[in-house]
């Protein structure tokens, strides 16, 4: 069952210490997946390949309407963790309710901690609690043109007419 992978961070976290003492490296990357596409799975994918085990932290409802608007997101929490959960390259889900990663971060205590190419290192304010924890943050890994903002963009567009 994929709900196997979906885990609270009070479940994950000893689980990853335990990996992590084995000589597992974590990875972790948060975000939205909201209308899950080729560019979300092509970065999963890179991300794994850094790492011994992948860790995918989903933004809650509530946190994406902070970050999206009203009217996001699209598909529901339960379903977007689901769906990531379906993924080969993926290991582990989590979902969290702040608006940033800092506080789920510094329970996982990742290894590297990745985000796509629309960020740099200085802006990512979960850096410093990754950093802090030994671990190491790569952000780049991306798909140029697959977006979730440009796939809605394509369908309204498409249904206006």
């Amino acid at each position: 069952m994929l709900c196997q992978k979906i885990y609270h961070c009070n479940e994950l976290a000893p689980l990853l210490q335990e990996a992590k003492a084995a000589g597992k490296v974590v990875v972790t990357t948060n975000g939205c997946f909201d209308v899950l596409h080729l560019g979300h799975l092509r970065y999963l994918q890179a991300a794994r390949a850094l790492g011994d085990l992948l860790v995918v932290a989903v933004n809650s409802d509530s946190s994406v309407r902070q970050l999206k608007g009203q009217h996001r997101p699209l598909v529901p929490e339960s379903e977007r963790a689901e769906m990531l959960a379906g993924l080969e390259c993926v290991d582990y889900v989590v979902i969290f309710p702040e608006f940033t990663p800092i506080s789920l971060l510094s329970e996982l205590k990742p290894n590297i901690h990745v985000k796509g190419g629309d960020y740099t290192v200085e802006q990512l304010v979960e850096r410093e609690v990754v950093e802090a924890n030994g671990g190491k943050v790569i952000v780049g890994l991306n798909v140029p043109g697959k977006s979730t903002t440009n796939l809605i963009q394509v369908i309204c567009e498409g249904y206006s007419r």
